[in-house]
C-alpha cells in the first residue's frame, strides 16, 4: 500500500500544500466547534476546504485523517465521527418522521482527565448550561431512552422550566435549549403517526449513547435512586 507523501508525489501536491490544508482543517473545525456550540460539523465542509483549490478525490480522506492525528496529538481531543442512529420503533407501519442529516459528521471531545478539563478548560460560565442539558438527557435516559415530548415537559414544568419562557434568567429561550441538544445529536425527535394523529419523540441519540457519557447518567440516576431510598429510611 502506497505511502500518503507516494500518493502526494502522484496528484503534484507538495507536503508544505498538504500540511497547509491540514492547518485550515483544524482552524475550521475549532472555530465552528466554538461558534456552534458543539454541533456536529458535516464531513463535506471539511472536504470542500480541500477541494476548493484541489480536485482529487482522495486527498479530502488524507488531509481529515491527519488533521484528526494532530488534533489528538497536539490539542488533546479526539474527532470522533458520528453515524445517525435509526429510530427505535414505527407505528400503523408508518416510519417517523425526522430531520435528514450527512451520515458522516464530526464532533470534538476532549481526551482530557475530567478533573483537568473542569480545572483549566471547562468555562464555569456555561456550567448552568451543562448542568441543564445532564438533566434532560438523563429524564430521557430513565424514562428507557425515549420520551413523548409532552411527558419531558411535564417533567421540566415541574422544575419550573417551561416550555412557553423565552427569558429565563439562565437559560434564555428554554425551548431553544433542548432543541439545541438535537442539534448537538445528544437527543433525536421523530414525529410518529398514530392513531390520535402525530405524537412527537424525543429519543437518545449517537452522543448521550455514547459509553462515557451514558456511563455519567448511570452514576448520577444511581446517586439519586440511592439518595432517596436513605431518605426514605431515615
Amino acid at each position: 500500500m502506497a505511502s500518503s507523501g507516494d500518493y502526494l508525489s502522484q496528484i503534484d501536491i507538495s507536503n508544505e500544500e498538504k500540511d497547509k490544508l491540514v492547518a485550515e482543517v483544524i482552524r475550521y473545525i475549532i472555530f465552528k466547534t466554538h461558534q456552534n456550540s458543539g454541533c456536529p460539523i458535516k464531513r463535506e465542509e471539511l472536504t470542500q476546504i480541500v477541494t476548493k483549490n484541489y480536485r482529487n478525490r482522495g486527498l479530502p480522506a488524507i488531509v481529515i485523517e491527519e488533521a484528526k492525528e494532530k488534533l489528538s496529538s497536539i490539542f488533546g481531543y479526539e474527532l470522533r465521527e458520528l453515524q445517525r442512529a435509526r429510530p427505535s420503533s414505527t407505528a400503523q407501519g408508518h416510519p417517523p418522521q425526522h430531520n435528514v442529516v450527512d451520515s458522516k459528521s464530526y464532533v470534538l471531545i476532549s481526551k482530557l482527565p475530567a478533573e483537568v478539563y473542569r480545572k483549566y478548560v471547562e468555562d464555569v460560565d456555561t456550567a448552568h448550561v451543562t448542568g441543564f442539558n445532564f438533566v434532560v438527557v438523563s429524564i430521557v435516559h430513565l424514562a428507557g431512552g425515549k420520551i413523548p415530548e409532552e411527558s419531558l415537559w411535564h417533567h421540566l414544568r415541574r422544575m419550573g422550566l417551561s416550555e412557553s419562557d423565552e427569558k429565563h434568567p439562565v437559560l434564555g429561550n428554554i425551548k431553544q435549549a433542548v432543541e439545541l441538544l438535537v442539534q448537538q445529536r445528544y437527543l433525536q425527535k421523530d414525529k410518529i403517526n398514530g392513531p390520535e394523529g402525530n405524537i412527537t419523540f424525543y429519543e437518545l441519540a449517537e452522543r448521550a449513547i455514547d459509553g462515557p457519557v451514558s456511563e455519567k447518567i448511570k452514576e448520577y440516576v444511581a446517586q439519586i435512586v440511592n439518595k432517596n431510598v436513605t431518605t426514605e429510611e431515615g
